[in-house]
């Protein structure tokens, strides 16, 4: 029998308790990243069919935003590298293999979780501000919302592998 799903396997350590759906989530999306890109050519992670974005793109797109989401969670405004980042993940990079990939968005996960384990439970619903609009949402509502996307366009990846 293969292993539970990561929110089946108990908490995370030093994780708050109210965060920890978001750690699980992103953990689970690091899981699944890793089984859709393990064995995967350069061509196959950039391979992109009709309308489709490529595996690629999800990946990028997912450590980009994760970051960014977490960046405006702290109260913060992007960098000028974050937005260069932005610009630049609906490129192919063909210079970045399944392990590159890999790398990055573990690291990123890793920045994520470090990130929670220093997040006081009494400020998660203080206001915060996204994007140049300043948009309004709180810091639960960013990383509630980074976990989720994290986990869509790793959900996208996926499919796109199966279809390759």
């Amino acid at each position: 029998m293969s292993e539970p799903e990561v929110w089946l396997r108990g908490p995370i350590e030093g994780v708050p308790p109210h965060l920890q759906p978001v750690a699980h989530s992103l953990l689970q999306s690091k899981e699944e990243t890793e089984r859709v890109l393990t064995g995967m050519s350069v061509d196959q992670i950039w391979r992109s069919d009709g309308a489709a974005a490529s595996i690629g793109f999800h990946i990028l797109h997912a450590m980009g935003s994760l970051d960014r989401l977490f960046t405006y969670a702290r109260g913060a405004l992007l960098s000028d590298a974050q937005r260069q980042v932005l610009a630049q993940e609906s490129q192919p990079d063909t210079d970045l293999t399944a392990t590159d990939l890999l790398a990055g968005f573990d690291a990123a996960v890793e920045r994520a979780l470090d990130q929670l384990r220093e997040t006081s439970e009494d400020r998660l619903t203080e206001a915060r501000r996204v994007g140049r609009a300043g948009l309004p949402s709180t810091m639960l509502g960013l990383l509630f919302h980074a976990a989720e996307h994290t986990q869509r366009h790793v959900g996208q990846a996926l499919t796109t592998s199966k279809l390759a």
